[in-house]
């Protein structure tokens, strides 16, 4: 104890730079997790959260008896955390490369702004985009191609509908973080390679993608503890939550959400993000034990 407050005096000055901080992390993030005790508790508005009586495991109970739903559901997101970690990561690192590579580096900076501009429409917007193009009547795609499909009544189409609306929306963005490590790329790396005989491609292979490895095993890491949760928005409004397309679209989230709307139970709600949470967390530890193991270097901690 005494060594502690020895260091925290001598550097007083940084955990004065960092307390405001730390205070606003503490009770916007820390303070709220004392709700979690309505995972345990059968709520009622009349008596609040802690006046409300305890209903110990009935929550979970609820959430895992529900056989069919629960399995369908949560293979549903673990399918769609693969596909979406998977394709988002590949096509991230990959336009990263080909902006770095650009040859006209103004063209490059135009293409960079202008793929960030879809993260920034909200899902709300986008369901009309999406039902502009698959719409039975007047979807551009039945009406240019003929191909006078049901979308929103087929469910074996989502995975790819769903898939293509979140690249679309977020691999631009996601470029960016990997853009920022290759800037940090030693040019000399490249020219003693070229001199060395080593063409483009080579070039990328030895020198660019190793670079690239350790940002991608953290932000891995860092999806990891978001295994079990979803985008809302994707999940809930782009499918406009129609029922016939529920054996692949929904996903614990969308369950959750409306769970709320029919019936406004609280103590389910809490928990089933208690329980994404503990899963999230377990996995990551997990995920974290076994890269220490092969590559300490890329840990988290």
């Amino acid at each position: 104890m005494k060594a502690f407050l020895k260091n925290t005096w001598k550097h007083r000055a940084h955990v004065i730079m960092a307390l405001p901080v730390f205070l606003i992390l503490f009770f916007i993030m820390y303070v709220p997790m004392a709700g979690l005790v309505m995972a345990f508790k059968s709520f009622d508005y009349s008596k609040g959260i802690w006046g409300s009586p305890w209903a110990g495991l009935d929550n979970f109970k609820f959430l895992i008896t529900s056989k069919n739903i629960f399995i369908n559901m949560t293979t549903n997101t673990l399918m769609y955390y693969v596909i979406f970690t998977a394709v988002g990561t590949f096509l991230n690192v990959v336009l990263a490369i080909a902006i770095d590579q650009f040859v006209f580096k103004r063209v490059a900076k135009t293409m960079q702004t202008l793929m960030i501009i879809p993260v920034f429409i909200s899902y709300a917007a986008v369901q009309f985009i999406v039902y502009a193009f698959i719409s039975t009547d007047t979807g551009i795609l039945n009406n240019t191609l003929g191909m006078n499909i049901r979308f929103y009544s087929q469910a074996g189409y989502w995975p790819l509908i769903l898939t293509v609306v979140k690249i679309w929306n977020s691999v631009g963005y996601g470029s960016v973080l990997y853009m920022s490590v290759l800037a940090g790329i030693d040019t000399e790396l490249y020219e003693a390679a070229e001199i060395d005989g080593a063409n483009k491609w080579q070039r990328i292979i030895h020198i660019t993608v190793p670079a690239l490895i350790p940002m991608i095993t953290v932000m891995l890491l860092l999806s990891v503890g978001s295994v079990m949760r979803s985008d809302t928005g994707l999940f809930y409004q782009v499918t406009r939550n129609s029922g016939t397309l529920y054996s692949t679209t929904q996903v614990i989230d969308s369950y959750v959400l409306n769970a709320i709307f029919k019936n406004s139970n609280f103590g389910f709600v809490a928990a089933t993000s208690l329980f994404q949470s503990v899963v999230g967390l377990l996995l990551m530890l997990f995920a974290n034990g076994m890269v220490r193991k092969i590559a300490p270097e890329n840990a988290l901690f």
